[in-house]
């Protein structure tokens, strides 16, 4: 689960976004004492709980609990949820506008023509590296985190990408930061 926390500098009057990795695909955002969860792989409290594909076990202090297409408006929390086909399942697409960014969560290596402006993208990687690469780029979002991966497709995903990546620990992140930036790949350690 990757947790994602939103701290408020008041001295700048600005809001800062910090994102840390805990594996596969599951992430959690919080802003002071909201918390939204997306694919948890174990039971946790949460104002909003998502999931891609198939939906968890959830605690009772999951909140407002989203399985599948739509569009949401949680405590300032923009969602609206795309359905795919893969295979012979379903998967969702979730796109959220969340302090003044956009992060774009993709439950299969499609994109729905709504998704645009993406200022964060999570992109599942071990399906086919050199597909998930090419859909990030095409959509055009200022940072790309990889996630649903193993270490050879990690590799390739970055070798596509033409850079040398490092892991980082967590992303420290404000709007302005993002300003300029282009399909930048971060990968995050896992906790």
């Amino acid at each position: 689960m990757t947790r994602i926390f939103v701290s408020f500098d008041p001295i700048r009057n600005i809001r800062i976004m910090i994102i840390s990795y805990q594996g596969l695909d599951a992430f959690k955002i919080s802003q002071g004492d909201l918390a939204i969860s997306v694919n948890p792989r174990a039971k946790v409290s949460a104002d909003v709980t998502f999931f891609t594909g198939k939906k968890n076990e959830t605690s009772e202090k999951s909140g407002f609990v989203i399985d599948g297409p739509g569009e949401y408006e949680i405590k300032d929390i923009f969602i609206k949820g795309f359905l795919l086909k893969e295979e012979n399942t379903y998967k969702t697409t979730y796109l959220i506008t969340f302090e003044g960014m956009k992060l774009c969560f993709l439950g299969s290596l499609e994109a729905p023509e709504e998704i645009e402006d993406v200022d964060i993208l999570f992109v599942p990687v071990n399906a086919d590296a050199a597909a998930s690469y090419k859909l990030a780029v095409s959509l055009e979002p200022s940072v790309v985190i990889p996630m649903n991966y193993d270490k050879k497709a990690l590799e390739q995903f970055v070798k596509e990408g033409g850079e040398k990546v490092e892991p980082i620990e967590k992303l420290v992140v404000k709007k302005k930061d993002l300003e300029g930036k282009e399909g930048e790949i971060v990968i995050l350690r896992e906790e």
